[in-house]
């Protein structure tokens, strides 16, 4: 069976559920352990650890095993963490924060070679992870007391502590030219930190939304993934490292826990939409802290969030960029995290294409609109999350096969977005006159996209010096709407050419009053309506026209589309932005999304108060004052990767590679 074996000196096998510290005497505890829970770090040091993969390189491990802690109330309501009386039967996690595997990783390479020797799909491509290329040291136990005296065993404090520790010292200068604290800032940070989560007593996220008058919050009362990713930045910015390692480290264990829908369980590396810190009543007027996890089960459609692993990877190389605590993405545990979601987006298939293909509803778009097949959106996170693993994989003789294999989809993906997916005046008139039912190896009309197919809107709409990447395509479908996400990560991560993202900051521009409007920004133009909006939606009521996902102003957009404008130079976009969506939002009280063609009204089931709106305003602001910063989470053109061709179709004999001919715009 293929599996993830954690050995021991007493070759002890995990068993299925969580496992109890009380029992785990191999461990080195003692049944009278019992410190106080915002006291207790831990940190592990694995003895060995052996990866093994079958044929297809999918990797597969047995459900989750968490260390058990127990935060205990007693009939005082003192709150103590003890561990574990025995096995849980809930799915949900209970493991303090401090408890991790730890290793030193010898490596200093960050620039990683680009070089292709063979094709991506070989039969060396089960090879990619780590196969007993891992040197990890033997299993220790250390426990630190807060005041760092020793409480028992060996003390160690961690480098990449002390590292998130320094980071307000190592911001210092850059935040020196910050101008002092509006009162809208203000009121920001503190709803900011009201909104934080904490387990055991170490923060580990924000909620979604926290409106005190909303009696029903759903699922606004957890932590996602995605929504917390301009709250991390936020934080990080200000220099407070501590909550976003916390939340990558407890998202990382989860990703390894047990996922079913009726009795089918997805790919290991998933990564969860969001978890929430329950309080579990044990005997004795006792409560137990546990963190439960959504994989999508519980999501409306069930659908698996395909995003949650690329945002993870996106804010793990942005941790590290801005705090310099490149310790964490070297640990052995977060590598397998990394390569788990690798793996889940690289696994061979019948798509003939190098996007992405995913069901309606699995990204921000989390509802039916008619995005499923090769959103552009995924693809863009996608390709920001290949360019930060590349960055980040530790490179050795076991992870060669995965460096090349990132390197090469890398390439293949820049190439068809930019040259199937972008649209401006003359691209619509190519299409315009296109011919159809071409059946040839140089059929101009790949796709089979019929000219009939190019919406009214549009032809009016496009701007002379503007142009922008069309929202999906698949074999007779382009669908031309515009959804800014995916157009402004294809910016940051430099997806499309410079002349492309240069083109797609214009179009926002030429049409401020659409996509900016009283709020920014559309998360789409333009809204499906009438009988499109039935057929797409399937009558929606939440996605009527103009409103959330179909078409409804965003205001979290708002530090993805400053991020982009401090990288192409457009400060004054930025600016502007920022300035009107200032005017609005503590007045409005921080809503989710507003409704209108112009974003003129709060929408009509926004919930207030939401973190991801307060947050995201906060980052474009401390960006704006400080753009040094913001360099650090964008890329540049990587020019060395246009040059990599792994199609082999010179050595087969057969037509040259589609790619020469469209050299010429690519590399401009």
């Amino acid at each position: 069976m293929n599996a993830i074996n954690f050995l021991t000196s007493s070759t002890m096998k995990l068993p299925s559920g969580v496992l109890s510290l009380r029992n785990a005497s191999f461990l080195a505890f003692r049944h009278s352990f019992n410190p106080p829970c915002p006291q207790q770090k831990l940190s592990f040091k694995s003895k060995a650890f052996l990866l093994k993969f079958n044929q297809n390189s999918q990797f597969h491990a047995y459900p989750s095993r968490f260390l058990g802690f127990q935060r205990v109330t007693n009939n005082t309501q003192k709150l103590n963490c003890l561990p574990s009386l025995g096995f849980t039967q809930s799915r949900a996690v209970s493991r303090p924060y401090g408890i991790s595997i730890e290793t030193r990783v010898a490596s200093k390479v960050r620039d990683l070679s680009t070089s292709v020797e063979t094709r991506v799909n070989d039969k060396n491509f089960e090879r990619i992870y780590m196969q007993n290329g891992i040197n990890v040291k033997p299993l220790v136990v250390e426990r630190i007391d807060k005041d760092e005296n020793l409480v028992g065993g060996e003390v160690h404090l961690a480098e990449d502590e002390n590292n998130v520790k320094g980071v307000g010292e190592g911001l210092e200068e850059g935040k020196s030219g910050i101008s002092v604290e509006s009162d809208i800032e203000k009121e920001a940070w503190n709803l900011l930190r009201d909104a934080v989560v904490t387990y055991c007593g170490s923060p580990v996220g924000t909620v979604a939304a926290n409106d005190p008058g909303d009696k029903q919050p759903l699922n606004y009362d957890q932590v996602f993934i995605r929504d917390f990713v301009p709250s991390a930045l936020a934080f990080l910015l200000r220099g407070e490292g501590e909550i976003v390692k916390n939340f990558l480290l407890h998202t990382l264990q989860l990703q390894s826990w047990e996922k079913t829908v009726d009795c089918y369980s997805p790919g290991q590396g998933l990564m969860p939409a969001s978890f929430k810190v329950r309080t579990v009543p044990l005997d004795e007027n006792k409560f137990e802290e546990v963190l439960d996890p959504d994989f999508g089960e519980s999501a409306i459609g069930r659908v698996a969030p395909v995003d949650s692993g690329l945002w993870w990877i996106i804010l793990l190389r942005a941790y590290g960029k801005i705090t310099g605590d490149y310790a964490l993405q070297e640990r052995v545990d977060v590598q397998i995290g990394i390569k788990l979601i690798l793996n889940l987006c690289l696994a061979d298939g019948f798509d003939m294409f190098p996007s992405l293909l995913v069901t309606d509803g699995s990204c921000m778009i989390d509802r039916r609109m008619g995005i499923h097949g090769h959103p552009l959106e995924i693809q863009a996170l996608f390709y920001a999350a290949l360019r930060c693993s590349r960055e980040m994989i530790t490179v050795n003789e076991g992870s060669k096969n995965l460096v090349r294999a990132i390197n090469n989809r890398l390439s293949a993906l820049s190439f068809h977005i930019r040259e199937y997916y972008w649209v401006d005046m003359k691209k619509i008139n190519e299409i315009y006159r296109y011919k159809t039912e071409e059946y040839s190896m140089d059929a101009t009309n790949k796709f089979n996209i019929y000219p009939e197919q190019i919406p009214s809107w549009l032809m009016d709409w496009i701007p002379e010096e503007g142009g922008y990447l069309i929202g999906n395509l698949q074999p007779a479908h382009m669908d031309f709407r515009f959804f800014t996400l995916g157009n402004l990560w294809s910016i940051i991560s430099s997806l499309g050419t410079p002349k492309q993202n240069e083109a797609i900051l214009n179009l926002i521009e030429a049409k401020w009053d659409d996509i900016v409007g009283h709020m920014p920004l559309k998360i789409c133009y333009p809204a499906v309506e009438n009988e499109e909006w039935r057929i797409i939606t399937g009558s929606d009521p939440k996605n009527t026209p103009w409103s959330y996902h179909n078409g409804g102003s965003w205001p979290t957009l708002l530090w993805q589309f400053t991020l982009a404008c401090i990288k192409m130079g457009r400060y004054e976009l930025a600016q502007k932005a920022v300035a009107v969506a200032e005017k609005r939002l503590s007045i409005d009280r921080w809503p989710e999304y507003y409704d209108t063609r112009s974003g003129k009204y709060i929408g009509k089931q926004s919930r207030l108060y939401q973190t991801w709106t307060i947050a995201g305003f906060l980052t474009s602001r401390m960006m704006v004052e400080n753009p040094e910063m913001a360099s650090l989470l964008f890329w540049d053109e990587d020019y060395e990767l246009l040059e990599i061709c792994v199609c082999a179709l010179s050595k087969s004999g057969r037509k040259k590679c589609s790619r020469g001919a469209a050299k010429s715009q690519i590399l401009v």
